[in-house]
């Protein structure tokens, strides 16, 4: 009996862990799906005398995405996001995230800039309140300024048009 407390709870520990090995860490849910963006205010990476804030991302569906320069998920998705900003589907807004301004502006020059805009974001504190732990991460925010969804990882081919793509079509139609 004396032991039969301890085993419990080792078990249940044990089965825990079991479970967490077949969780995806892709899909973990973010607190922010259906609530408004967080506000924030930072410079702009093309020019820090300007602010981006809160209030660009709203009165159309955009894309927020979390990227950097020494992120080598963020070079890989780049070129989709490329062609994603030639295509007019939708303004894709950039957060660049604890990186140096002037490397991530000659990324941009070297690579193509798909952003319509980047806030920068030296120090991590917007992407902290975010809720961004790893890069990239794409935020689709409909036209109230409200989180819809949120992809971690690199946008891939298959992502933007199983996953994004259709839910901002949605997102128009039903005039969010």
């Amino acid at each position: 009996m004396r032991f039969a407390m301890p085993l419990v709870v080792v078990v249940a520990l044990l089965g825990l862990l079991l479970v967490g090995l077949f969780l995806n860490p892709r899909e973990v849910p973010s607190p922010f799906i259906g609530k408004a963006a967080p506000a924030f205010s930072i410079p702009r990476l093309e020019d820090p005398a300007r602010t981006l804030s809160r209030d660009d991302l709203t009165g159309q569906v955009t894309l927020l995405n979390v990227w950097a320069t020494w992120c080598v998920g963020c070079r890989q998705e780049h070129p989709l996001l490329v062609e994603i900003a030639r295509s007019g589907e939708v303004p894709i807004v950039g957060l660049n995230y604890k990186d140096q301004a002037n490397d991530a502006r000659a990324w941009l020059d070297r690579l193509g800039n798909p952003y319509v805009t980047n806030g920068f974001d030296p120090d991590g504190r917007v992407g902290l309140d975010y809720g961004v732990y790893g890069l990239p991460e794409t935020f689709v925010i409909d036209r109230d300024g409200v989180i819809v969804h949120k992809h971690i990882g690199a946008v891939t081919p298959d992502a933007w048009e199983n996953e994004i793509r259709p839910l901002i079509a949605k997102l128009r139609t039903e005039g969010r």
